[in-house]
């Protein structure tokens, strides 16, 4: 028997879609600028739970840059993040705080 919708783990628990250390390591130099992209529901302060998510994860503020793009319809926004990373590791934490957020419908 299948369990109910209510007790099945999301999907976001059982697969982990951050790229590998080695892939990170091969195509990145760190330290250095890496950039990710965050769609989201324009709705329950998005931008801000993504930027203190990201900032969270940082030693300084500064060493983060990004904008925002709203969707023509404003249903979405589209955040930009170039964040200054010290190693691999550090962005695959990145990537896995952001996914937790609420109303996150892509992050790459």
């Amino acid at each position: 028997m299948e369990p109910s919708a209510d007790h099945r783990p999301s999907m976001r628990s059982q697969v982990d879609h951050r790229p590998s250390v080695e892939l990170l390591e091969s195509t990145h130099p760190f330290p250095g600028v890496y950039r990710i992209k965050a769609i989201g529901r324009a709705a329950h302060d998005f931008e801000r739970r993504v930027v203190e998510t990201v900032v969270s994860q940082l030693p300084a503020r500064s060493d983060l840059d990004y904008y925002v793009r709203t969707t023509p319809g404003g249903r979405h926004i589209a955040l930009t993040l170039d964040i200054t990373v010290q190693t691999a590791e550090q962005v695959r934490a990145i990537y896995a705080e952001v996914r937790e957020i609420e109303g996150l419908t892509l992050l790459f």
